[in-house]
């Protein structure tokens, strides 16, 4: 027979219309169940919260500006780790007979409008595009009238890249 509380005597059983359940002898309202889950929920997504705060890690590559013969100039920004996975190499300007500069052909890039430019290092991890005049180009080398100075290092593997850069920086 069942008693007059509605239990079975087992331990648990659902009250009925007046929200009530009774769990092993206690008395509870069954409308405050909800608070164990929700406070779980709450706390995770706290949990979750506090990881998004930390500090974001630094973009491999970014448009910045950097100190080109002694002006700002928009360049390419890289990190360590970008440099090395890129394989960026660099060569200096040659001084050719007749005052005409010699870099390797593969230093030099063409805009859309066709003038051509070199990209330059002018400190580590920086490189700023440098319009070039050409001349002639001979097997391996381009000889300029007019271009960075003799010594400057110019980027000849990864020039394409450095580009890509500055041109989705503009998409955005």
């Amino acid at each position: 027979m069942t008693p007059a509380n509605g239990s079975d005597g087992g331990g648990m059983r659902s009250g009925g219309a007046d929200g009530l359940v009774i769990t092993g002898g206690t008395l509870m309202r069954a409308g405050r169940r909800w608070i164990v889950p929700v406070v779980l929920v709450g706390g995770l997504a706290l949990s979750a919260c506090s990881k998004s705060q930390e500090a974001a890690p630094e973009p491999p590559a970014r448009v910045d500006q950097i100190l080109f013969a002694g002006a700002r100039r928009q360049g390419v920004r890289l990190t360590a780790k970008a440099a090395e996975r890129l394989g960026v190499q660099t060569a200096p300007v040659q001084a050719a007979p007749g005052g005409k500069l010699v870099i390797p052909a593969a230093a030099v890039e063409y805009n859309n409008d066709g003038t051509a430019f070199t990209y330059t290092s002018p400190e580590p991890l920086a490189y700023v595009q440098q319009p070039i005049t050409i001349d002639a180009v001979t097997g391996d080398q381009a000889v300029l009238s007019a271009g960075p100075s003799v010594g400057t290092p110019v980027v000849t593997v990864g020039s394409a890249e450095l580009l890509g850069v500055e041109v989705s920086e503009f998409e955005e």
